[in-house]
This record gives structure tokens, C-alpha cells and sequence, in this order.
């Protein structure tokens, strides 16, 4: 079941940057995280709140109710202090890789940022190799070489007359690294922190460091005040790649509790190929021939992985 977890992972994920996107367009980046993190973190919770009764008897609404706030409470009373750690440590890891990954997305193209994004894979399987004792096959070496060559294609996009205000600000790349960076370290923090525990319960919790980290940026850059400036269609989006968000984690954190960190997070990266395709259609964003070959080569790449 780890494998059909990850592979909703991917497709939420997928979803979750475009409906990002249009929702940040007219919104400070760092107010949208924090207030879309605000969504994330009332599902997670509802989720490891309907999860905790598993199996407990009680008859009824109410009874029921108080079955899984007691099963909940008694399952947050098991958690050890190194686990909580980590969780902490993932949850604001995440934080950091949220903050920088959809700024990315405020000033770059879809279609380059998140290729960056999800070159994380090539450190993330590094990083289980080093602290999580997985091991690095010649197979796991080939596929993170056309990986990182298919990452490299696809920034790379043909100069045109439209683009060059565009290249003289980067930014967005330097985001984007940071978001693939911080993303591989959540991976492995989190491997750690939910082991023993609950997957749902573990992604409440994490989420709660994410949505404190959010909201401390936003008020150090005297952001809220941007809040009454928000339309409908923004809030709507922002709402949406919230909910998309969670179920992501959700799966996502489910299938890494049973499965090889170095297998699932590739297969969560395949979210590129809803990316790509949401892209294309809603937001117009086209892939040129050598942008489409380095795409082949990232895919191609994740499910070398899976052989």
C-alpha cells in the first residue's frame, strides 16, 4: 500500500503548485504560505483526530467523539522527546522549503521552478545513504545523473524578447535551490520523526512548526496588513492548494513510514508530470524541445528508481 500512498502523494503535490500559482499572483508569497499552512494544518489535525479511534468501541456522536480525543491524547502522551525533536526540526525545515519554493514561484515559471524543486531526490537519496544506512545501488547513481542533467535542461529555456527583463533577475533560482534543499532535509528529519508513531498524527504535529515558522516571517516583514487586500479568487486557490497540500502529506508521509525514503520520496517527485500538464493547460506555460527532452530525462530518471 506504501506505493499507492506515494503515488497520491505525487498527484496532490502536482496539483498543490498550480493552484498555488494562481493564488499567489495578486498575494504576497510569505502571507500565502502562512495563511494556506492555516488550511494544511486544520486537516492534518482532523485526519489524526478520525485516525486515533482505530479499533476503540463507544456508541454514538458524543461517544465516539470522546473515544478519539482519549486515543489521540494517550498517542501524543507516547511520543518520545527525540521524536518530537525531529518532528520540530522537520516541521520548520519545511517551513523553510515552503517560504522559499512558492516566492519561487511569485517570480519564475512553473515549469523551471519546479524541476529545481524536485532535483531534491538527488540529496535526498545522499542523505539516506549517509544518516539512514539505505543503500546507493549503481542504478540509484545512474538515475540521479540523468536526473540532475534533465533538471538542467529544463532551466534552461531559449532567450526571446519576452524574457529579457526576466534574466536579469534570478532570484527565483536561488529560491528554488533553497526549496529542494530544505525539502530533502524534511525528508529525512521526518523518516526519523515518525517512526513508532502515527504517520497522521506525526504530520499534525510537524505541521504545527510549519504554520508558527510562517507566521513569525510574515510579521517580522509586517506583512499582515496585506491581508484585507486579498480577492476572492486568491483566497479560493490558496484554500484549494491548502486541501491539496494535506492530502499530500498525508499520503505522503504514510507510504514513508513502511517504504525506503529513497524510494519514495522519487515517486513523489513524479508530481512534475501533473506539474507540466496542469501548467499547459491553465496557466499556458509551453515546453520547449530541449526543455521536453530534460523533462523525458527527469521522469525517466524517477522510475529508473522503481526497477
Amino acid at each position: 500500500m506504501w506505493l499507492v500512498y506515494a503515488l497520491l502523494s505525487a498527484l496532490f503535490a502536482g496539483i498543490t503548485a498550480i493552484l498555488a500559482k494562481i493564488g499567489i499572483r495578486n498575494t504576497d508569497s510569505h502571507l500565502a504560505t502562512a495563511l494556506r499552512t492555516i488550511v494544511v494544518l486544520l486537516f492534518a489535525w482532523l485526519m489524526a483526530w478520525l485516525t486515533a479511534g482505530r479499533g476503540l468501541g463507544g456508541e454514538g456522536t458524543e461517544a465516539a467523539a470522546v473515544s478519539h480525543f482519549a486515543a489521540l491524547s494517550e498517542a501524543f502522551s507516547r511520543i518520545s522527546g527525540k521524536t518530537f525533536v525531529f518532528l520540530m526540526l522537520s516541521g520548520l525545515t519545511t517551513g523553510g522549503s515552503w517560504i522559499c519554493y512558492f516566492k519561487a514561484l511569485q517570480l519564475g515559471d512553473v515549469n523551471k521552478v519546479a524541476p529545481i524543486d524536485k532535483s531534491s531526490t538527488i540529496l535526498t537519496m545522499l542523505l539516506a545513504f549517509l544518516f539512514l544506512g539505505e543503500a546507493l545501488t549503481v542504478i540509484k547513481i545512474i538515475a540521479m545523473l540523468i536526473m540532475g542533467a534533465g533538471t538542467y535542461l529544463m532551466i534552461q529555456k531559449k532567450e526571446s524578447s519576452q524574457d529579457s527583463e526576466k534574466k536579469k533577475n534570478t532570484s527565483w533560482l536561488v529560491y528554488a535551490l533553497l526549496s529542494a534543499v530544505f525539502a530533502s532535509l524534511t525528508t529525512i528529519l521526518g523518516k526519523i520523526g515518525i517512526s513508532g508513531i502515527d504517520s497522521n498524527l506525526g504530520t499534525a504535529i510537524r505541521t504545527v512548526f510549519v504554520l508558527l515558522m510562517a507566521w513569525i516571517i510574515v510579521f517580522v516583514l509586517g506583512r499582515q496588513k496585506e491581508i484585507r487586500q486579498i480577492d476572492r479568487k486568491s483566497w479560493l486557490f490558496l484554500g484549494l492548494s491548502g486541501i491539496a497540500t494535506g492530502l499530500s502529506w498525508l499520503c505522503y508521509y504514510r507510504a514513508l513510514q513502511d517504504g525506503n525514503a529513497s524510494i519514495v520520496a522519487p515517486i513523489d517527485k513524479l508530481s512534475i508530470v501533473v506539474t507540466v500538464a496542469f501548467s499547459w493547460i491553465f496557466l499556458k506555460e509551453r515546453l520547449s524541445g530541449r526543455a521536453m527532452a530534460g523533462f523525458i530525462g527527469v521522469v525517466g530518471g524517477t522510475l529508473l528508481l522503481l526497477v
